[in-house]
């Protein structure tokens, strides 16, 4: 058994870390920038440790403080949750190289990984099924470029091959425009990931993004946890994940299944990660990435399987066995989340600044909510501005959903602008009911602003607050900052006002 394990991160994934940590006894050691001293996952944390700064450049990119750090506090282990290191193939080598356990697959297993072209080749000799494309060498000229453009068809995609995010990508429709793509997606990919190499890929149209969660340990078992549906997207991001998906039955989720466990077998892969594929109209699938670590949307799998993933990535990091086998799993239930921004989604999704006045996320049966935040918290310009994730689970796929719009019409922040309405406005609408969307559906059709809303949660709590009724001008002009500081706070005061929704 560990007994301490340094979380080389901040927001809501450390704050789920440390609780499988601290429910195992272990010891939980958080690292912070200057800005997030005063954070939730700072609190939350058994030991905490600065690592100056305010970027993330600064701080939680710094390989060299956090293994500082982690030496000095007598961590073993380094759990690097996602985004900033977990995909960094030097950072999971330096643990190594420090007689740290990296909680994550090999470093030459992230490397691979990590080159877009590299992990198509090897997916591609392990017999998983890849979109048809080209990879030539990186000095190739435009000539050999356009030869093999015409071979695919357009359109098609350029791809960047350390590529991300929709980082390095883009749809070209016709020859004349392939030149400016590619020089335009090598330089995007270079300023990102210090890569300029490009490769090509037949696009299709409107895909499904379906995942599956892999899991290996060390003793050479390997098996999946079913899949999850991330088509609901806006620029290559997921804002609504879910599972099991509505369009995958019991033979194309074998298939699938089955080649997502060859990929991982393909690669030596250990630990938990995610093969990602695209679906199309006809239900023929394709590789796209394998994700090299803890995923964003994993709660939805831990609610339908009822395992916790971060603990068994703790058991298997320790030498140990999976703690399941793939006659022992099943699903139960259906599952949704939400990702919970600080942003305008109606105005550009542009990023929302400041302090949360107040922060009340809704509390029900089947309901879970991993907040990075509280009440007081600040949120800056230097980080991504996902405050939670709303996960809920019902018996089924409709029942999950009239639980989610339950819980989005409960969760109340003052003081930035919130993407909650407009996710409970996706929620209502028929594609969503339906089960009827692609990735490219959003992107294609932005959803306009009803001109009338429904007050949400946040609303009449400004109202409270102003002592005014619910919808009145003064309620939505109200600086909730000023709130915060009211002698009275209107949470305190139950007897006058309520949430009628």
């Amino acid at each position: 058994m560990f007994k301490k394990v340094l979380v080389a991160n901040r927001g809501e994934i450390a704050c789920r870390v440390f609780q499988s940590l601290q429910e195992m006894s272990i010891c939980a050691v958080a690292v912070y920038s200057d800005v997030d001293r005063n954070s939730l996952h700072v609190t939350r944390a058994d030991e905490a440790y600065p690592l100056g700064g305010t970027s993330a450049a600064d701080s939680y990119l710094r390989i060299d403080k956090i293994i500082e750090v982690a030496r000095e506090c007598g961590a073993e282990a380094v759990h690097p949750g996602y985004g900033f290191l977990s995909e960094n193939a030097a950072f999971a080598q330096a643990c190594n190289d420090a007689g740290l356990v990296f909680i994550g697959p090999e470093p030459r297993v992230i490397r691979a990984m990590g080159d877009k072209i590299e992990a198509k080749a090897l997916m591609k000799k392990a017999g998983v099924p890849t979109v048809p494309g080209w990879s030539g060498d990186a000095g190739a000229s435009i000539d050999e470029i356009r030869a093999a453009a015409e071979e695919i068809g357009f359109p098609l995609l350029v791809k960047a091959a350390a590529g991300g995010g929709g980082k390095g990508m883009r749809v070209v429709h016709a020859p004349e425009d392939l030149e400016a793509s590619v020089d335009a997606a090598g330089r995007e990919a270079k300023a990102a990931f210090g890569d300029a190499r490009i490769f090509l890929e037949k696009f299709i149209a409107s895909p499904r993004h379906i995942e599956f969660q892999i899991f290996g340990d060390r003793h050479g078992n390997v098996v999946h946890l079913f899949e999850r549906e991330c088509s609901l997207q806006r620029r290559h991001q997921k804002i609504i994940e879910e599972a099991p998906s509505a369009v995958v039955d019991e033979k194309l989720r074998a298939e699938m299944g089955e080649a997502a466990v060859r990929a991982a077998k393909a690669i030596g892969y250990t630990n938990a990660g995610t093969v990602e594929f695209m679906l199309d109209d006809s239900g023929s699938f394709y590789f796209l990435e394998v994700n090299a670590r803890l995923q964003v949307e994993h709660p939805v799998t831990e609610m339908i399987t009822t395992r916790d993933l971060v603990t068994a990535q703790i058991m298997v990091a320790m030498g140990h066995e999976l703690p399941f086998r793939q006659e022992d799993l099943s699903i139960r239930g259906h599952a949704l989340e939400c990702r919970i921004y600080a942003e305008d989604p109606w105005n550009n999704y542009m990023p929302s600044t400041g302090t949360l006045a107040q922060y009340v996320p809704p509390v029900g049966a089947n309901v879970r909510v991993d907040s990075g935040v509280i009440a007081g918290s600040e949120v800056s310009v230097h980080f991504d501005p996902m405050l939670a994730k709303l996960v809920v689970w019902g018996e089924d796929r409709e029942t999950a959903t009239r639980r989610l719009i339950w819980a989005l019409r409960r969760y109340a922040v003052l003081g930035v602008t919130t993407n909650i309405s407009f996710l409970q406005f996706l929620v209502e609408q028929d594609f969503f009911g339906k089960a009827d969307f692609h990735t490219q559906l959003l992107d294609r059709n932005p959803p306009r602003k009803p001109e009338t809303e429904t007050p949400p949660a946040v609303l009449a709590a400004a109202a409270a607050a102003a002592r005014i009724k619910p919808g009145g001008v003064a309620s939505q002009q109200r600086d909730a900052t000023s709130m915060a500081s009211a002698d009275a706070s209107p949470w305190q005061d139950a007897a006058n006002w309520r949430i009628a929704q």
